[in-house]
């Protein structure tokens, strides 16, 4: 699996879990899918993505976004 799948099924998953965390337990939670939401937009003009760089750190295989 590329690093450009993990971050989006890392996102993803992140996105579905705080809207079930705001749900159920606070909606406080949301501030979380707004983090995860913004980092992927300003990730998709500048390039950067915190999370695909430990992924290159950890040895996955970049494809062609990150």
């Amino acid at each position: 699996m590329t690093i450009e799948r993990i971050v989006l099924a890392f996102a993803g998953t992140a996105i579905l879990l705080s809207l079930g965390l705001a749900y159920s337990v606070s909606l406080y939670w949301l501030w979380f899918t707004a983090f995860v939401g913004f980092n992927l937009l300003q990730s998709a003009f500048t390039g950067f993505c915190p999370l695909a760089i430990i992924l290159k750190k950890l040895g996955r295989k970049p494809g062609n976004a990150f």
